[in-house]
């Protein structure tokens, strides 16, 4: 992932603006009182290429999408990280990154608050990465659990999260990095439309990220949410998401197998024939019942 990309357009940005609770206003779901509630399953498939990239510095982890017994006992579990090219050894940190989160899902407590814990395992990848490159590099991450039939997550960098629910595509996450502050800021102080926050190059540097001292700037449910059937879930690099349209990724999740959506999704990547095209990762999850 190179360490500035293109910008975005400011409707894009602005989706990014409210925290990952407040886009979960209204989900809920009906229970009737003695009804016999059937319980979610889910389908996964994932997709990865190299782009015009001479490595893949993309990394990706899914942990028991084939065991139903240890998926109800501890969860599914999913993580995205995006290595940093243009810095050192970006295939390293994400490799580092998704080593790190992995191995805290494991000693997850399923009693306690899974979202704080997913904090302190995104902090923890971080040291770890940091530990080991130095400072020098780094890696983005979108981290997820879904426990109970709830989802749990914690993201880091500019990878995307979305939820594709009755037709909407929401986007879970925000992005992190110098446009985004700023068009924060903009807000902050009474500008609704903050169209001239942008100053140019700088503005793809991320903010946050896997290996830089002292990370804070941590994207995180408050309160889990909940899921329905019919409900499909991506975490992708931003070799996917910064490159597709809504329209072709929505066209891909209205697909019934997440495998075709992962094949579709892939198709429209090469069709954009981006010269610079950043190695590209996805995970998509289906609920169904």
């Amino acid at each position: 992932m190179p360490f500035k990309r293109k910008r975005k357009n400011e409707s894009e940005i602005l989706k990014t603006v409210a925290p990952p609770e407040a886009n979960a206003a209204g989900i809920q779901q009906d229970n009737p009182q003695g009804a016999i509630k059937r319980l979610l399953s889910y389908k996964l498939g994932n997709l990865q290429g190299i782009g015009s990239r001479q490595n893949q510095e993309d990394s990706f982890t899914i942990a028991n999408a084939f065991d139903v017994v240890k998926a109800k006992e501890q969860g599914l579990f999913f993580a995205v990280c995006d290595g940093m090219g243009g810095m050192k050894d970006g295939k390293l940190a994400s490799e580092t990154a998704v080593t790190s989160l992995r191995n805290s899902f494991l000693d997850l407590d399923r009693t306690g608050d899974i979202s704080m814990q997913l904090r302190s395992g995104i902090i923890k990848a971080s040291d770890d990465v940091e530990a080991l490159i130095g400072g020098d590099g780094g890696s983005t991450a979108i981290v997820g659990v879904i426990f109970n039939e709830k989802l749990y997550f914690a993201s880091v960098g500019d990878s995307y999260f979305y939820l594709f629910r009755e037709g909407k595509l929401i986007r879970l996450n925000s992005e992190h990095n110098i446009l985004h502050d700023r068009y924060l800021e903009e807000i902050r102080v009474g500008n609704m439309h903050p169209e001239d926050a942008s100053e140019g190059k700088e503005d793809a540097a991320l903010t946050s990220f896997l290996g830089m001292v002292g990370i804070e700037q941590i994207d995180l449910t408050v309160r889990p949410i909940p899921l329905r059937d019919g409900d499909v879930l991506i975490a992708c690099s931003d070799g996917v998401g910064g490159v597709v349209t809504e329209e072709e990724m929505m066209s891909a999740l209205r697909l019934s197998d997440p495998t075709q959506a992962c094949a579709s999704l892939e198709q429209s990547v090469l069709a954009h024939a981006n010269p610079h095209q950043d190695n590209y990762t996805a995970v998509v999850i289906d609920c169904i019942m």
